[in-house]
């Protein structure tokens, strides 16, 4: 096999993969729930962070021990999320025993408006486009939403991002 030949097998075997999980996220968007979800945006302070936004999601509770603000990791319940009445919600992870660092966890952020906000351990990130606003810098009276699909395991994914304000509809960016 001469190098020309190695090198278009090597390019179709990197296209396949790459097709495979474009594929992937693709059926998943398709078949999996979606559902819109408050979050917290925050900046990580990463020097070498690219142009997204990192958001931590807000879930509510169901049948979860609502843990502490600044709990130890093995303390934070492990949680399964799912779609109720188009929220997002976080249930006790049957399958979890004792504390796994590969699973989701729920840890609380502090309060919005006096509620106790409840948001996953592992922050989502947004990729935008370099001509746009950053989206996360809101005035008093809005909440940055984000669309996310709900995999069978895993964080959720984000689709796109919302702005709200008080009791009005999302609107898409």
């Amino acid at each position: 096999m001469t190098a020309w030949q190695k090198g278009v097998v090597l390019a179709v075997v990197q296209v396949t993969i790459v097709a495979s999980l474009a594929g992937k996220l693709w059926y998943d968007r398709a078949t999996c729930p979606r559902v819109w979800a408050l979050t917290a945006p925050y900046d990580p302070s990463l020097p070498i962070r690219g142009r997204y936004v990192s958001l931590q999601v807000v879930v509510e509770l169901r049948d979860v021990p609502s843990p502490e603000l600044h709990a130890p990791l093995q303390d934070r319940p492990a949680v399964t999320l799912a779609r109720e009445d188009d929220r997002l919600v976080a249930r006790p992870n049957p399958d979890a025993h004792g504390y796994d660092p590969s699973a989701l966890h729920v840890v609380q952020s502090g309060t919005r408006r006096g509620i106790g906000l409840s948001v996953l351990d592992q922050p989502v990130a947004f990729f935008i486009p370099e001509h746009i606003p950053d989206p996360s810098v809101l005035s008093r009276d809005e909440e940055l939403w984000v669309e996310v699909t709900i995999p069978k395991k895993g964080p959720p994914r984000p689709i796109r991002l919302g702005k709200k304000t008080h009791n009005g509809p999302i609107v898409p960016l």
